[in-house]
């Protein structure tokens, strides 16, 4: 579109008017930034001129102004001033990056660095089932009932209405269940969003979009990184890792922020008996053997105990240090805004063992596998039913008078997880906010003991990672 634009006219103006709630926009001091019309979608006012003056070689030139501020502020200028008035600023673009907003691609090292879509071989969108109510679920008891409905061949009125069991232009999915069967096997663990397992009933021949290319390969012993291509509310916080089947929401739900998954292994066939077997490296074998030579190390498909080696596990590490370091992730903002993230090629063994070690933390305590997750922080003070009455918002988290780096997350009013870090509820995994995500989708269910326990080593999770990142922030990944 911006360039069919830039193609069409000779000038383009634009009055970037912010006030976007969704980023939680301030002005640059650091002030309220008010937003134009009462919506939270940012704003903005677009001149497009038609003079037919610009040579075929000359390039469309593009004014910009910001105005943050008061929403009166911002109407005042608007009334009284001209366009001649206003002080624009010239967008100075190249090919293939043509924005309409100040951008700033200057370091040119950036694209030296290696892609992980150039890096991993096999790369999908994350499941799309068009009908979430009816294929994903907290509990595999639910799923397998609605199933044993769905496929039973005489489906309540009912039943259709709720869980829109009606074709669409795109997903016939009466057409695809006609002839299925109920196969309790198809019963699959699906990481919906972060710290959030659920169950999907995951056949590829009745899913809307199974995305079956990457995900066969999640049913088996495995683990994926999961990225976005694109970020469009929020700078990069868009990475997590899963061992099971992913949905494209998983790291966001924002436009344009898709979950692509990365499996770190690709199965060859249905052969294998051993836990391990039959599996080859999801990797590009040049981009890994470039590691090999700089690092003076030899790889080896599955990870060994052998000196001087290294394994797919810790290039998916490596990476994932790297883009949770917090310099990383600023410096190259622009860039992790537009494409899937390019990683430096590992300058050294030992920094590279540093980020191993790092990442592999990060990792296991976003799987929950680490030990230390289970070294609770919180608490759980209150008897009740503990049934989510809230609505989990910012005015249900109450911090400590005495100590406001802590507070209290009521889920109804009574009970509360007391000593919660403001880090952790304040923390975002991609376009989320997991503390206060995991609650929200649980309103006005009763939590269990095991969902008791699980609030609090997602709170440990987020609290870890904050401190991880720190320890990364002092390793110098790329040479000055």
């Amino acid at each position: 579109m911006r360039k069919h634009l830039l193609d069409t006219f000779d000038k383009i103006y634009i009055i970037d008017l912010h006030g976007n709630a969704k980023k939680k926009e301030i002005t640059p001091g650091g002030s309220k930034d008010e937003n134009v019309f009462d919506i939270q979608q940012g704003v903005s006012i677009n001149l497009f001129i038609k003079n037919n003056k610009r040579s075929k070689r000359e390039l469309t030139k593009i004014y910009h102004i910001d105005l943050f501020g008061k929403r009166e502020m911002k109407y005042s200028i608007l009334f009284h001033k001209s366009i001649s008035l206003l002080d624009f600023n010239s967008i100075e673009y190249s090919e293939p990056y043509s924005f309409f907003v100040p951008k700033n691609f200057d370091d040119t090292s950036y694209n030296k660095f290696v892609s992980i879509n150039d890096l991993f071989l096999d790369v999908n969108n994350g499941i799309k089932t068009d009908r979430d109510s009816l294929f994903i679920d907290t509990s595999r008891k639910n799923i397998e009932a609605k199933f044993k409905i769905l496929l039973s061949g005489e489906i309540p009125s009912s039943f259709i209405e709720k869980y829109r069991v009606l074709d669409s232009g795109s997903y016939k999915i009466t057409e695809r269940i006609k002839t299925k069967e109920y196969n309790s096997e198809k019963v699959k663990p699906i990481l919906y969003r972060p710290f959030d397992l659920r169950y999907i009933y995951y056949d590829p021949k009745i899913v809307s979009r199974p995305a079956n290319k990457v995900m066969r390969h999640m049913l088996k012993n495995n683990i994926a990184l999961l990225s976005c291509r694109q970020q469009s509310t929020f700078d990069f916080q868009h990475t997590l890792v899963s061992k099971y089947l992913s949905e494209v929401c998983t790291v966001s739900l924002q436009t344009k922020e898709t979950t692509y998954t990365f499996p770190l292994y690709l199965y060859k066939n249905d052969i294998g008996m051993m836990i391990n077997e039959n599996r080859i490296p999801n990797l590009n074998l040049e981009i890994v053997n470039e590691i090999s030579l700089s690092l003076k190390l030899k790889f080896t498909p599955e990870k060994e105990k052998t000196q001087n080696t290294f394994a797919p596990i810790d290039i998916l590490d490596y990476i994932y240090a790297v883009l949770h370091s917090p310099t990383y992730r600023e410096k190259y903002k622009e860039f992790l805004k537009i494409d899937f993230p390019r990683v430096p090629y590992p300058k050294d063994k030992k920094t590279f063992w540093k980020l191993v070690k790092l990442g592999g933390e990060l990792r296991q305590i976003h799987l929950l596998e680490s030990p230390k997750v289970e070294q609770y922080i919180t608490t759980y003070p209150q008897d009740g039913d503990n049934t989510v009455t809230r609505r989990i918002s910012k005015n249900d988290f109450e911090l400590h008078a005495k100590n406001p780096k802590k507070g209290r997350v009521h889920i109804n009013d009574r009970q509360y997880f007391d000593q919660v870090p403001k880090i952790s509820w304040e923390f975002y995994i991609g376009g989320y906010q997991p503390a206060q995500k995991w609650l929200k989708d649980r309103k006005g269910r009763e939590l269990t003991f095991e969902d008791i326990l699980h609030y609090q080593k997602i709170i440990v999770a987020l609290f870890e990672t904050d401190r991880i990142m720190k320890e990364i922030d002092k390793i110098q990944i790329i040479d000055k």
